[in-house]
């Protein structure tokens, strides 16, 4: 019989707490270390919803990219979306594991899709982990087997990612050849990417006036999203954690949420 400990030891090997960044919050967030699970449920993002999903393929454990519980709590209001999640999921006897920013540094977590996911070969780190493995820490940059010029390489990033949009700020070049990525919010690595190289650089939620940047520094940003650009992740994980618990010898079935994208463009007024 599987515990939520042995998940959370099994997680640990995948992606260990401590490439989690200081200001974040990991691990288990919602439950006991000695709930039983046979079922768990991956996901981006912890919603009520996914609770529902839990619930139809009776998943005792919920792990979500995105920690449940971010900012430390004054009062757990149930008419609130944070307050609801917690009082749900206490009540359906559902655990909650955070896997953030350690699935972000870990070595074939959420930029290592994304960079297989584009091409991309011999990606190493952009911002290197401190006292940590080789090939751990935020984004990667790497090389594309051959060089395409931008419109393939869009077509690229539709192609993988299907995005419900995508943005770019600065100067198209005529060939990229070397790519650097990261998955979510991490336009502030966009000047570690031109200094390693990068023709381009893609992440999300790029701000004003780092566009503006860009176009003063000659860098190809493109916003793929923050959904899009870390959701293939999760079936990543799925494919993990179903390595390593069939290793264990523990019977655990381990699902992935169907989840769509929290914005969307408007075609239509």
């Amino acid at each position: 019989m599987a515990t939520v400990q042995d998940l959370l030891n099994i997680l640990q090997d995948i992606a260990a707490d401590n490439l989690a960044e200081a200001w974040d919050n990991v691990g288990l967030l919602i439950g006991s270390p000695d709930n039983r699970v046979t079922s768990i449920l991956l996901g981006l993002d912890p919603t009520t919803d996914l609770l529902t999903q839990a619930g139809k393929c009776s998943a005792e454990l919920i792990i979500t990219h995105h920690p449940a519980i971010f900012h430390p709590l004054k009062s757990l209001r149930t008419d609130q979306p944070t307050g609801s999640f917690i009082y749900a999921a206490l009540q359906k006897n559902i655990n909650v594991i955070g896997c953030h920013t350690n699935l972000d540094a870990t070595s074939g977590g959420v930029s290592d899709v994304l960079a297989r996911l584009l091409g991309v070969i011999h990606a190493e780190p952009l911002v290197p982990a401190t006292d940590a493995e080789t090939g751990c820490g935020l984004g990667r940059i790497g090389n594309l087997e051959q060089p395409v010029d931008a419109d393939e390489f869009v077509a690229a990033i539709s192609t993988a990612l299907s995005p419900p949009w995508l943005l770019e700020a600065g100067p198209r070049p005529d060939l990229i050849s070397r790519v650097a990525v990261c998955g979510g919010s991490c336009a502030d690595f966009a000047e570690t990417a031109l200094r390693a190289g990068a023709d381009v650089f893609i992440t999300a939620e790029i701000k004003h006036a780092v566009a503006r940047w860009a176009e003063e520094a000659g860098l190809w940003l493109i916003d793929g999203g923050h959904f899009a650009t870390e959701n293939p992740a999760i079936a990543a994980l799925q494919s993990l954690l179903t390595e390593r618990i069939k290793q264990t010898n523990l019977m655990v079935q381990v699902n992935t949420a169907h989840q769509e994208p929290p914005l969307k463009l408007i075609t239509k007024c």
